[in-house]
């Protein structure tokens, strides 16, 4: 029992990561009707911003506070997350308003090779380090229900918190605030909210904004958990089949589909990946997406497109 209780705890983890990083495209989704392809490539840039400013900024201002230096690192990757942002509404969204999705789902493609090549030339390519001080020395719980406890590594509790505290932070912008409001607004329908007075392309820049701080933090944690590297761009879209799981305008669903992911790819590992040799965990998620498409195609709490004729 310990030992499914500590498979089961490491999914439950990683499904809050994965739900991080498809909190993203819910957002850009809601608020623009853009399925935003390069969310992974905003979690690889971020990161890369963050690991190589976390080295400049402390060695040219003489920093030696690990902590002021993080935090300067941190602001420095944030104001490029949103002067991306602000480019891509600039150059890209404006120019394509009310095009087809194909067009804008094709130019979001785009934008994910531009921010890997600039991310390569201006950054480097090679595999860079994030320490933001989290701990990574494993601790044992529930020593006094289970013989030896339950194994956690405190890394993966801390990333959890995280990404929870975030979640719900951005489930209180979405309700409480009056941007987050003209968000919803936007979602709804676009034309109905300029008619109102919300502008749109200002809306578009914070949303795009917003998905940036989101891929920023996942970022960090990815990066400090695997090193900042190009293939996390690839666990970055792990967050695809999430969404369909979830729906992909739904923020609940986001969450709950990355929990199931997240914990239904350790368990299938540990317990079928034996009788198959193994690497059940790479594929798990993208077959269970495939089935829920052939099933539910809108996600658990997506919603259900009924067309009349």
């Amino acid at each position: 029992m310990g030992f499914f209780l500590e498979t089961m705890i490491g999914g439950l983890m990683t499904g809050m990561l994965y739900s991080l990083v498809a909190l993203g495209f819910v957002l850009i989704f809601k608020a623009s009707g853009v399925f935003n392809f390069a969310q992974g490539a905003m979690v690889l840039f971020a990161a890369l911003a963050m690991a190589r400013f976390s080295e400049w900024i402390p060695a040219a201002l003489h920093i030696e506070s690990k902590l002021l230096g993080n935090l300067l690192a941190f602001v420095g990757a944030m104001a490029v997350m949103v002067a991306a942002a602000w480019l891509i509404e600039r150059l890209v969204l404006r120019k394509l308003v009310n095009q087809g999705e194909i067009t804008l789902l094709m130019a979001t493609l785009g934008v994910t090779h531009f921010l890997d090549g600039v991310g390569q030339t201006v950054f480097g390519n090679d595999i860079y380090k994030i320490d933001v001080g989290m701990p990574k020395d494993p601790i044992f719980l529930l020593e006094s229900m289970f013989e030896g406890g339950v194994l956690v590594n405190q890394e993966d509790i801390f990333a959890a918190l995280i990404a929870a505290a975030l979640v719900a932070l951005l489930s209180l912008f979405f309700q409480k605030t009056a941007t987050g409001r003209a968000l919803r607004a936007v979602a709804d329908d676009h034309q109905a909210a300029q008619s109102i007075g919300i502008p749109l392309s200002r809306i578009w820049v914070i949303v795009w904004s917003v998905a940036g701080f989101v891929a920023l933090v996942a970022g960090i944690i990815w990066g400090s958990k695997l090193g900042v590297q190009f293939s996390l761009s690839l666990v970055a879209l792990k967050a695809l089949p999430v969404i369909i799981l979830g729906g992909l305008t739904s923020v609940p669903g986001a969450i709950l589909g990355g929990l199931i992911i997240g914990v239904g790819e350790k368990l299938s590992e540990v317990y079928i990946g034996p009788f198959f040799g193994g690497g059940i965990e790479i594929w798990f998620a993208y077959v269970l997406a495939l089935l829920f498409l052939l099933v539910r195609p809108q996600g658990l709490f997506g919603e259900k497109i009924i067309d009349r004729v």
